[in-house]
């Protein structure tokens, strides 16, 4: 008796939902990542449902908290199509000036160092986006475009057929899809239900992120230092009324430390952090907001595909922080992904077919297959203190400094132009 009034209780509870309708594509994960493809098709035309376990107020507006994003140029244009850009309740800072140096904490950063300056793009070479200020843009544009269902908190259990896939939510509901993505995260249940394998690389790293005010302005110059027990990073963020001169930091420490460095009192932090920027250039700093702390590894599926399912952003691959190109890999595959699927769909393509997720794949995985080998590849030649391999990668990058059309190279490509 007792099952069967729960039964009749969770069919009424559905029955006073709005039905969902069916759509051309149904994204699971409404981060950065699956939130710009979903705003992207439905600029397009395409009906998309967008599902999350996270609520999602259009008009959230979270307290700082310290961390930022770095968005490459291709990706900005991605977020400025997909009319998320616009909606950023807050400035953006550009990034004209990258100083590339080596050395050990406490010490003057080496004398032989890379700087990719403002005569070496059109345009500068990433903006630094608060995180809070691109979840409130991004959950503002999905509420506001007609074309796409905002389910959020919501769960699904997704049933993929050749002919096509059902998404049926906890609460009753059900619609069908032509289409699944996910973006759904590093331990995604979708990679997992579909039987993909992963392969993941430790690096005995975690990475501590907040941010910091400075003494001096930073000129919109970013730096990267690389020590012996990981890279620590500089960011430029736009100032607020309380500190004029703001940066994001991600320090990369040993497992066994960063934690600890992480629960420092705010002026121990701060001489820390003075003790790893290799330079004074932004005199005394001073933390702001919350530390966060996360531990640092590498992964990548065997396939992006599997029957009307594909994988994005970090479902896909996950690579070390070390050139701040992650995020902007998960937003590549978007450009890619929205492509294809608009071409196909003006076309009248069927949008799960096996030929056209081929197509999603073999446009995508080798190059982020190639960019987690070069990260992985940087991490390994710069964090360890070996005199003779600190000498040559020293002469290395003082090498690249020497030779424009090499630097321009590395930053176009950095771009995603």
């Amino acid at each position: 008796m007792a099952a069967i009034s729960a039964s009749t209780a969770h069919n009424a509870a559905a029955s006073s939902l709005p039905a969902v309708r069916d759509v051309d594509v149904c994204i699971i994960g409404a981060g950065p990542v699956g939130g710009a493809l979903a705003c992207s098709l439905a600029v397009g035309g395409m009906s998309v449902a967008i599902v999350d376990r996270a609520d999602l107020p259009p008009m959230e507006d979270p307290d700082f908290d310290g961390r930022a994003y770095a968005i490459a140029a291709g990706p900005k244009k991605l977020l400025e199509d997909a009319g998320i850009w616009q909606a950023l309740p807050l400035s953006s800072c550009p990034i004209e000036n990258i100083l590339v140096t080596d050395g050990r904490p406490g010490e003057p950063a080496s004398s032989l160092f890379l700087e990719f300056s403002r005569e070496d793009a059109t345009q500068p070479f990433g903006w630094m986006v608060e995180a809070r200020a691109l979840r409130v843009a991004l959950n503002a544009t999905l509420h506001n475009s007609a074309n796409i269902t905002v389910l959020a908190p919501a769960e699904a259990k997704v049933v993929r057929k050749p002919e096509g896939a059902d998404i049926h939510l906890t609460d009753g509901r059900s619609f069908k899809a032509s289409l699944v993505v996910a973006a759904d995260g590093r331990k995604s249940r979708l990679r997992s239900e579909a039987g993909i394998p992963l392969t993941r690389l430790a690096y005995g790293q975690t990475a501590i992120v907040c941010a910091i005010a400075h003494e001096f302005p930073h000129d919109n110059g970013a730096l990267e230092h690389f020590l012996p027990a990981g890279p620590f990073a500089q960011l430029p963020m736009a100032g607020t009324s309380e500190h004029p001169y703001l940066s994001a930091i991600v320090w990369g420490d040993k497992d066994a430390l960063a934690q600890r460095f992480a629960d420092l009192p705010d002026d121990v932090f701060a001489q820390e952090v003075e003790r790893r920027m290799g330079n004074s250039r932004l005199g005394r700093v001073t933390p702001v907001g919350r530390r966060w702390v996360y531990p640092l590894s590498a992964q990548y599926a065997q396939r992006y595909t599997d029957t009307r399912l594909l994988l994005v952003g970090d479902a896909a691959h996950g690579i070390h922080p070390i050139a701040g190109q992650g995020l902007n890999l998960g937003f590549r595959d978007i450009i890619a992904l929205s492509d294809i699927l608009l071409t196909a769909y003006a076309n009248g393509e069927d949008l799960g077919a096996p030929a056209l997720l081929a197509r999603y794949q073999a446009r995508c995985r080798p190059a982020n297959m190639l960019m987690l080998a070069a990260t992985d590849a940087l991490d390994r030649l710069f964090s360890n203190d070996n005199p003779v391999i600190r000498l040559a990668r020293d002469i290395g990058i003082a090498g690249v400094h020497r030779l424009p059309r090499l630097r321009k190279a590395f930053v176009k490509h950095a771009m995603g132009l």
